[in-house]
């Protein structure tokens, strides 16, 4: 069967929700991207309707999605595309799932500081190979608490036109984490 692959620029319209599930955990999101379109009589751009997707994503990407993204920001999500339609109450409605492949800012509309997701030593009772849980095991190798982000977040905000005391590169906004490099 053929799938049909998608890549759609918007921004994050609801909050990450992420759920561990028997066949691992996954996160979701509503996703805005709303068309644009050159106005030729009035010269300038002009926004059209906004669509909406419901955004899936699996196992470390669903983990790191939820650690990561937040209300409002600009991404650019790939995956495949996915009809639902369903009736309820005798109303027959249709909604459009992504099922996400890859997912990043977009950095034509800001700056992102990227972390590499180091895999953390496997606790007791866990299978070879471990996992990158954020929580201590309960000995028979499954995770306890909720996951979050890594201990140690580089995040750094910052307006265009904006560059360092010397000059070069870009100064934190007031109050955003920042990190040392090892």
């Amino acid at each position: 069967m053929n799938e049909t692959m998608v890549t759609l620029v918007g921004n994050v319209a609801t909050g990450v929700e992420y759920r561990e599930s028997a066949n691992g955990g996954y996160a979701r999101f509503r996703f805005a991207v709303r068309s644009r379109r050159w106005d030729r009589q009035r010269e300038l751009w002009a926004d059209g309707p906004t669509s909406f997707y419901t955004v899936w994503a699996w196992r470390a990407l669903g983990l790191n999605l939820a650690a990561s993204v937040s209300v409002g920001e600009p991404l650019v999500v790939h995956g495949r595309l996915r009809v639902r339609e369903e009736e309820r109450d005798g109303v027959r409605r249709s909604s459009v799932d992504i099922d996400a492949v890859s997912v990043g800012h977009d950095m034509t509309r800001g700056t992102s500081a990227f972390r590499r997701v180091t895999k953390a030593e496997p606790y007791p009772a866990d299978p070879p190979g471990g996992g990158a849980g954020d929580s201590p095991g309960d000995g028979t190798g499954n995770r306890t608490g909720p996951p979050g982000p890594s201990p140690d977040p580089v995040i750094t905000h910052v307006s265009a036109g904006q560059g360092g005391p010397d000059g070069r590169g870009p100064v934190p906004a007031a109050g955003a984490a920042t990190a040392s490099a090892p």
